[in-house]
């Protein structure tokens, strides 16, 4: 008769390779990086491959005009570019 252990062994063994491989790709994701614009490149967001934004950079013309509200606009848009394009690169 087999040992019903043995295979709980092989399957903590298993369990333990995908949990430090899980890690890796985790670790390897918040290096990555992906870069979302609007207003023709006036606001660009960058955010990694864990879904983190990691930096922004908004052209002094756009925040001159004064209007909050588009400013406002840009930045969203241009954060979810960044984070669509960061789970494409993950995907």
């Amino acid at each position: 008769m087999k040992n019903p252990l043995g295979n709980m062994g092989n399957i903590l063994k298993q369990a333990q390779a995908m949990q430090t491989k899980m890690a890796k790709v985790q670790e390897q994701a918040s290096t990555k990086t992906a870069t979302g614009t609007a207003g023709g490149g006036s606001v660009r967001v960058t955010a990694n491959g864990a879904m983190e934004i990691v930096g922004m950079v908004i052209d002094p013309e756009v925040v001159k005009s004064g209007d909050v509200e588009m400013v406002q606009d840009l930045v969203m848009v241009a954060s979810n570019d960044a984070l669509k394009r960061a789970r494409e690169m993950m995907a």
